[in-house]
């Protein structure tokens, strides 16, 4: 009784927060940019041809500009820019995922820990993040991408382990607030050992910020996979857009004037990072106590 009570609470509440959301136009127009640039990257193995990715045998011309056969024009293999880019979100948004993820998980170990334990520990911690704020994270991902094989994995692993100190000093600020709540206390006092209280009782009130820091960061994510692909640091083997603009510019298409090889990737990052970043502040406007909305 008492677990079927807890799970129409937690519907409910759902329910409240996704009607305080629908109110925020912005994020819902993100949120819907987002379903359709999802639905094209699922459905991309279905509608690009499986030798899209080899350079020889490609059916247009080189760098033909757009027309009824090819609708973005191709590239200088003479490849249909419009499945490169549809191939290239599947990468973009894996990259982009994968990276807010560890970045959120790593930042959120740091910041609960850190303000559970307080005293000397939660000193160092901080120093620790403090030095990773004031190194541009760009920087510190594209020295772990040099030194590192070229591979999918490391540029998630690239960008994962650079951007995760705004989070972990948001969660640690959270959390320093919730362990002054009394209940804290009372879980104490009843026995609750350090990881009883972290994971029973701080992590369920800090979630709420991670999910806004997720949303956020996957936008960031997005953007860095693209400059460190447009600075040929990205999987060679696969494609991305930001790849996709590191040949444009190889190929010369900014001097030849061949636009329809630079704007297609460059418009598709943008519009991902924008609609990434309305959905992240329509959650942050939802979540925040301050204005009362999703109660």
């Amino acid at each position: 009784m008492s677990g079927s009570l807890v799970w129409a609470r937690r519907r409910a509440g759902t329910a409240r927060l996704w009607h305080a959301y629908r109110a925020q136009r912005a994020g819902l127009l993100g949120l819907v940019a987002l379903a359709l640039l999802a639905l094209v990257a699922l459905a991309a193995p279905l509608l690009v041809d499986e030798d899209i990715r080899e350079i020889t045998g490609a059916p247009g011309a080189p760098l033909e500009p757009p027309s009824g056969r090819f609708w973005l024009g191709t590239d200088q293999f003479g490849r249909s820019l419009l499945e490169l880019l549809a191939l290239g979100a599947r990468i973009s948004l894996t990259v982009g995922l994968l990276a807010a993820a560890l970045s959120v998980a790593i930042g959120t170990v740091v910041g609960i820990v850190a303000g559970h334990y307080g005293g000397w520990f939660s000193t160092l911690l901080m120093r620790v993040t403090d030095w990773f704020l004031v190194m541009p994270a760009l920087v510190l991902a594209i020295v772990l991408a040099t030194v590192m094989s070229r591979s999918l994995w490391t540029v998630v692993v690239a960008i994962g382990v650079t951007s995760w100190p705004t989070t972990a000093r948001l969660v640690r600020a959270q959390t320093i607030a919730v362990e002054a709540r009394p209940y804290i206390e009372r879980a104490r006092v009843l026995g609750g050992g350090h990881g009883h209280i972290m994971a029973r009782h701080v992590l369920p009130n800090v979630l709420p910020l991670v999910l806004a820091q997720t949303t956020l960061g996957i936008s960031a994510a997005i953007l860095t996979e693209a400059t460190l692909a447009f600075l040929g640091l990205g999987d060679p083997t696969v494609v991305s857009w930001g790849g996709m603009l590191q040949e444009a510019r190889a190929t010369g298409a900014v001097s030849a004037g061949h636009w329809w090889y630079l704007a297609p990737p460059g418009l598709a990052i943008a519009l991902v990072a924008l609609a990434f970043t309305l959905c992240g502040r329509a959650v942050e406007r939802v979540l925040d106590p301050k204005l009362g909305v999703g109660r």
